[in-house]
């Protein structure tokens, strides 16, 4: 078992650190040119977790009425077997812990925003690696998410701007330096502050493809747009009413399943992911602020409907096949209380297409799916 570090000790691990963080300088300009220095230069901290297999317990039993033949599991699985964790059940762990004075009027997080006037987003899309030969496993261990921002974009006409923010989060177990440091810094703010810079600069790598010590990579694009004006949101309410435009899929599926996700099944992926965002809680602000009809399905719930879909095929075609890595787009909003066709087709050797589709036949959510033979 590895000793407890002095706080001279704890000092020196953190001086071995050869990357620097640069603190943004400037807050606000007409052009919004300095929001992709300023936030890809913030230090966000890093969230520690413990892997136990509760959450993911959770969560199977939450979705088992709404996956194909499953059952709810009825026994918790034993800490003390190294079952690995899951996919995509890693997005249970590493949210933000942060008092509800630190989060914004909509109930998210204020380290990824842009600010004002950049008020309401949206999850558009994102992708996961998957370290096959590395992976995270249920056994009470502490675990680390370090996340930064990789870009952003500002694009759209003068007072009609969106911010386009592209969040990496890479999650690995702690070493046993790291466990003892943490454990002698005894509230010190200081020496937290040294040990979390410590950890960043282990796992953080110049290429989002470089899984350096980490298991998981994992890449969320979230959309920032302006508040909309009154008028704005009645027309948007309205719209969200009756179908519009739509992207239809190109071919056939080969394997597919119905679902209906609830009130219920929204708040408690909400409880288990700590995700206090009023548009999956509140229909009235649903309505009122963000102009959708009714509340809106999680960007990483479609997300776990879809790999949970794929996985179940993999397992009736045999298991040979295990996930690597997955990209996917939310090209338009899921509702509660309304069909959500979950569906899947072979592409090609290895890699496999997903999508979800609305009640009219369109795509919500496409994504692409990269496999390795077991």
């Amino acid at each position: 078992m590895a000793q407890p570090l002095t706080r001279s000790a704890t000092r020196s691990l953190y001086n071995t650190s050869q990357r620097t963080f640069a603190r943004p300088v400037r807050r606000w300009q007409s052009s919004y040119s300095h929001l992709e220095p300023e936030m890809t230069a913030r230090k966000i901290r890093p969230i520690f977790d413990d892997l136990t297999p509760q959450y993911s317990f959770r969560l199977d039993t939450a979705m088992a009425d709404f996956l194909p033949e499953t059952s709810a599991p009825r026994i918790l699985p034993s800490s003390t077997t190294p079952l690995p964790l899951p996919i995509p059940h890693h997005l249970l762990y590493f949210e933000p812990t942060k008092p509800p004075s630190e989060l914004l009027p909509d109930g998210t997080n204020p380290d990824q925003s842009p600010g004002e006037p950049f008020v309401r987003r949206m999850w558009a899309g994102g992708s996961v690696y998957y370290n096959t030969s590395n992976p995270l496993y249920m056994t009470n261990a502490r675990a680390v998410c370090v996340e930064g921002i990789r870009s952003v974009a500002v694009k759209g006409k003068p007072g009609d701007e969106k911010v386009f923010v592209g969040i990496e989060r890479r999650l690995a177990e702690l070493n046993a330096d790291e466990n003892a440091a943490l454990e002698t810094c005894n509230g010190d703010e200081e020496l937290i502050e040294n040990v979390e810079e410590t950890i960043r600069s282990r796992l953080w790598m110049e290429k989002d493809t470089d899984f350096g010590p980490c298991s998981v990579i994992e890449r969320r694009n979230i959309v920032f747009m302006r508040e909309r004006a009154p008028e704005e949101i009645q027309a948007a309410t309205a719209a969200s009413r009756k179908p519009g435009k739509m992207l239809k899929p190109q071919h056939a599926p080969d394997f597919t399943h119905m679902a209906v996700p609830n009130a219920n099944l929204l708040f408690r992926f909400s409880a288990l992911t700590f995700n206090a965002h009023s548009i999956h809680l509140d229909p009235h602000y649903c309505r009122t602020v963000e102009g959708h009809r009714d509340l809106l399905v999680h960007g990483p719930l479609s997300f776990t409907f879809l790999m949970s879909l794929l996985q179940h095929q993999l397992k009736k075609e045999g298991g040979a096949e295990r996930i690597n890595f997955v990209e996917y787009r939310n090209l338009a909003p899921l509702y509660a209380n309304e069909p959500l066709k979950l569906c899947g087709r072979k592409e090609a050797e290895n890699k496999y297409d997903i999508w979800a589709e609305t009640p009219e036949g369109g795509i919500a959510v496409k994504g692409t799916v990269k496999t390795e033979t077991v």
